[in-house]
């Protein structure tokens, strides 16, 4: 189902979390042209320091199961672009373009799979370097920084985590955090970052302001304390300060329930025909890995019998007319 146009993919995928890996997954194996853009790899997945209630998995970190996961989509044919934020989408004709901090796509269909979307500093310099030193994923990221100075700004587990990340690859690792203490259910991991010399701790500390030209360059941070104000010179900054739900990018195209939440009918389609959704994003009430991955399914299946309805070929497994009139009647369109 490749397309003739190179630059136009069959499906795009906002979101790499379980959701958007597992649509990935299955649209990949049905032929399909597929790209997978995100903020980072795992999304809440992240947080789960261990998962032992996914089927067939006896227990695995969360990144852990979102790594395997995308080496399958890989292995299949799915391409991947990370640190990308999407801020409009648009649709001309029959193509949906996706524009982002990074470039601008176009695909026939899309999924929505960002679920919960890392939660920003708001501060000066941050939207303009996103992308350019500015990360919201350690592990997709923490690499970039070999040998050069570079911080963390973060808050609990996820901070935690990152910084032990950062620290084995930036020289030296800051870790910003505006509690005054490290508290972490893993006493190891709290141990190794204080006993750590090439960590810099700013306990008690928040950003001011992020500095650079076409790149990060320093980073300004006070205390909360005395608002005594430090300036460090850094290559990039990975805020990980957890996540929040954003649908803003969506609103007027696909209906949001009173939550904000994408309302999906049972097949995974939103309101807007070719575009689907799935994960916590959407008004399914159980959000669990498990649920999230059987949505993204779904969603990938649906979009595969959307685009071969739109080109003349029999669904597969699904009687697509009478789906589309109950779509008709579930939206009221």
């Amino acid at each position: 189902m490749n397309s003739i146009n190179e630059n136009v993919y069959d499906v795009i995928i906002i979101g790499a979390g379980v959701a958007g890996l597992s649509a990935a997954l299955y649209t990949a194996r049905q032929k399909m042209k597929t790209l997978v853009v995100s903020k980072d790899l795992g999304g809440q997945l992240t947080l789960t320091e261990l998962i032992e209630n996914y089927p067939a998995v006896d227990s695995s970190s969360g990144i852990g199961l979102a790594q395997k996961i995308e080496k399958q989509a890989r292995r299949f044919g799915a391409n991947f672009i990370y640190g990308e934020e999407i801020n409009k989408i648009e649709k001309e004709g029959d193509l949906f373009i996706i524009k982002g901090i990074k470039g601008e796509y176009k695909a026939k269909s899309l999924i929505l799979a960002f679920g919960k979307t890392p939660r920003e500093l708001h501060v000066k310099g941050e939207q303009e370097l996103k992308g350019k030193g500015v990360s919201y994923c350690a592990i997709c990221d923490a690499a970039f920084f070999k040998d050069k100075p570079a911080a963390v700004v973060g808050e609990g587990e996820p901070g935690l985590e990152a910084i032990e990340l950062l620290s084995r690859y930036a020289k030296p690792a800051y870790y910003i955090s505006r509690s005054n203490t490290l508290v972490g259910s893993d006493e190891e991991i709290v141990k190794s970052i204080v006993n750590n010399n090439n960590i810099k701790l700013y306990l008690g500390y928040t950003v001011r302001e992020i500095q650079g030209d076409q790149k990060v360059s320093k980073i300004i941070i006070s205390s909360i304390k005395d608002n005594k104000t430090e300036i460090l010179d850094v290559d990039g900054v990975i805020i990980e300060m957890g996540y929040e739900l954003k649908t803003d990018i969506v609103k007027g195209l696909v209906k949001l329930n009173e939550k904000g939440e994408i309302i999906v009918d049972e097949l995974g389609r939103t309101s807007s025909e070719g575009i689907f959704a799935a994960g916590d994003v959407t008004s399914t009430p159980y959000k669990q890995a498990v649920v999230a991955a059987a949505e993204g399914v779904k969603a990938a299946l649906s979009a595969y019998n959307y685009l071969r309805d739109k080109s003349g070929l029999p669904p597969v497994n699904v009687d697509w007319k009478a789906e589309k009139k109950k779509f008709a009647v579930q939206f009221r369109l």
